[in-house]
């Protein structure tokens, strides 16, 4: 997961999350409503909620356009966990949330930069328990 997080008050504008995305490097952020994670605003959310529709994003809040509730994940899920979750809603972010604190975001593109890492743990686990001659061999 990632650690470096954007965020924005849910009656913030569409301009701004798309200024605070700018800044950030990022193409979502997360809303907040007080300090609690509620929804998500992506750029896709922009284009499709706002610009498509001409309205003008300095009068359209945040709340109108993000998606909620909110999909989640605990810190200590597996990340085949996490990536069922994504695959079954069909979403690419997954805010990791302990006690309503935000740790971070699980992203497809985490998961894609690290898949050589997980794979090889699953393999040398899977050659850890898997012996390679069955039991009563003569070997």
């Amino acid at each position: 997961m990632t650690k470096h997080i954007a965020t924005v008050d849910v009656s913030a504008s569409a301009l701004e999350s798309s200024r605070i995305m700018m800044a950030s490097g990022l193409a979502y952020v997360i809303a907040l409503e007080k300090t609690k994670p509620i929804g998500i605003v992506t750029h896709g959310d922009l284009v499709l909620k706002v610009m498509a529709s001409e309205r003008n994003p300095s009068k359209v809040k945040v709340s109108e356009v993000m998606s909620s509730p909110l999909v989640t994940i605990g810190p200590d899920a597996t990340v085949q966990e996490a990536v069922d979750i994504m695959a079954k809603r069909r979403i690419r972010r997954l805010p990791v949330i302990q006690d309503n604190i935000l740790e971070g975001v699980f992203t497809a593109l985490n998961f894609v930069r690290h898949f050589n890492d997980y794979e090889d743990k699953v393999l040398k686990d899977i050659f850890r328990t898997v012996s390679l001659y069955p039991p009563g061999s003569d070997v």
